[in-house]
């Protein structure tokens, strides 16, 4: 059974899916938000298991990891890199359970999506930041940085070489950032289902087990590359 055809075939499984994720999402934002609003009790975690304990957990993660790869101004890039994160690993987690269909995640559309955010994302970032002279990120390193008049001058001989080659590989970045969640989730949901209709009962646990590690580590992974993209492209070229 597919619970996105029990709701219906008018509107496409992937936007019904996107749609739970973004539902499971707000409500969970919403809990955690409720929590916090009580003075007293946002200065005490939660005893045990709790929603709040998760985020705050998997928050502390990916700060942690933005600080050191971002900067200090990381938390001005983290509202982007969070949502990536958290759609997906809650999408990834969603193509785990029997009966819900295709994952959000697992359809190259929704990952080609997040791909060209992130893209758009990281090179408007660098734009910002740098203005035209972003570009010299694709021209190769300057061999020769001569002063004259006060201001110097990078002189990059190689820019005719690496320029179309740096383009190339830079748009590449959306597709290997679709492929690779696509191509993992796919794979990892296809054993897990497997293994389900062989043996439905103990050895699929162990690879539901399996499958929450690759699924929390697919969304790290994409979550990552976008953090590491948006601190180049923050760099000074060279």
């Amino acid at each position: 059974m597919n619970l996105y055809n029990v709701l219906g075939n008018q509107i496409p499984p992937v936007y019904q899916a996107t749609a739970l994720v973004l539902m499971i999402l707000l409500a969970g934002g919403l809990v955690v938000r409720s929590r916090l609003a009580d003075g007293e009790a946002a200065l005490l975690p939660d005893e045990g298991f709790s929603i709040r304990n998760i985020f705050e957990v998997l928050i502390e993660l990916m700060a942690d990891q933005g600080r050191s790869i971002i900067g200090e101004h990381y938390r001005s890039y983290f509202p982007l890199v969070g949502s990536i994160f958290f759609f997906v690993l809650v999408g990834n987690v969603m193509g785990l359970i029997p009966g819900l269909g295709e994952p959000a995640t697992g359809n190259v559309n929704t990952a080609a999506a997040w791909a060209i955010i992130a893209f758009t994302a990281y090179n408007y970032i660098g734009i910002k930041e740098h203005g035209w002279s972003y570009i010299n990120h694709f021209m190769g390193p300057a061999f020769w940085q001569p002063t004259i008049g006060g201001k110097t001058y990078h002189v990059r001989v190689m820019m005719p070489l690496f320029l179309p080659l740096e383009l190339l590989l830079h748009g590449a970045r959306v597709i290997t950032l679709t492929v690779r969640l696509v191509a993992n989730m796919f794979a990892d949901h296809a054993v897990v289902m497997v293994w389900i209709g062989i043996v439905p009962i103990a050895v699929p646990a162990i690879f539901m087990g399996l499958g929450l590690f690759v699924a929390f580590l697919q969304a790290f992974v994409f979550a990552l590359l976008t953090m590491i993209y948006i601190g180049l492209a923050l760099d000074e070229a060279h």
